[in-house]
């Protein structure tokens, strides 16, 4: 626990962690401090259970089958052409419509508490508007400066690289704050945070870029899009935003190759 917690705690520096063991719930009891806005004096708390990694309030401990621990290992996908039968067959189980309405997933509560993201009214105080790579968008307060970052270093490269200046140019929309739930499930998007971004190109050619809209067209055998068949921004790319805490959606089996998501807790375990 204390080697994760300090994983978190060096990702989101100006956030505290205090545990202490309660031999009555057989857990750990985390207190979390953090500023209500980054460079603040102002401090919000909150408490959770440790519960194996997900960061749970006490009325649902008792639940915590249904979540996903917050920390997993976020490495590069699979090969689609290595898959196993084994493997496409999870997949297929996994991405049914039943299992997302009715399986686990992320426990959102220790982001609700650290983005304010309990009602629409509240986590709006804390978007701006802001400018992406020549496009409107609106994030949370939290993201500004390493997503600022990104888009200094992609320009950068741009100017070497024509690769990354093609990139840019065809771009569509790069959006991102938009209060929702996930298709098909009951729970919060990232995009409700204000801390993901989709990069969306003007044209696809042809290209598969987000595995529900290829399952429509392919409902068996989506997951085996090769991935040069798949759109991917350039690698370099990836790379500037993974440097500063971001994962690419390209590398989940449920591929969502525009998408950007702030986690820095998570790069941070990567290897």
């Amino acid at each position: 626990i204390h080697k994760e917690l300090n994983n978190i705690h060096k990702c989101y520096s100006y956030v505290l962690f205090e545990t202490v063991y309660l031999k009555e719930k057989n857990d750990w009891h985390v207190n979390i401090t953090a500023p209500v806005v980054p460079g603040k004096p102002a401090r919000k708390r909150a408490s959770f259970y440790w519960a194996e990694g997900r960061l749970l309030p006490e009325e649902e401990l008792e639940n915590r089958d249904k979540y996903w621990p917050l920390i997993y290992k976020y490495q590069k996908m699979k090969d689609p052409a290595l898959m196993t039968a084994e493997e496409i067959e999870r997949i297929k189980v996994f991405s049914s419509a039943e299992n997302r309405k009715n399986g686990g997933g992320t426990p959102m509560f220790f982001f609700d508490f650290l983005y304010a993201a309990k009602s629409q009214v509240i986590i709006e105080e804390h978007i701006v508007r802001t400018t992406f790579l020549g496009h409107n968008t609106k994030v949370h307060e939290r993201i500004l400066g390493p997503l600022k970052k990104v888009e200094s270093d992609i320009y950068k490269e741009a100017e070497k690289d024509s690769e990354i200046k093609t990139f840019i140019q065809s771009l569509k929309s790069t959006d991102a704050y938009n209060w929702r739930v996930i298709e098909g499930t009951g729970r919060k998007s990232f995009h409700t945070y204000g801390i993901a971004v989709d990069v969306l190109p003007k044209r696809l050619n042809g290209k598969a870029i987000f595995w529900s809209w290829t399952k429509d067209k392919d409902p068996e055998n989506w997951m085996l899009t090769p991935v040069n068949k798949r759109w991917n921004p350039p690698q370099k790319v990836i790379d500037i935003f993974e440097s500063e805490g971001f994962i690419w959606g390209g590398n989940w089996v449920i591929f969502d190759n525009m998408h950007f998501e702030y986690h820095p807790e998570l790069i941070a375990f990567k290897n």
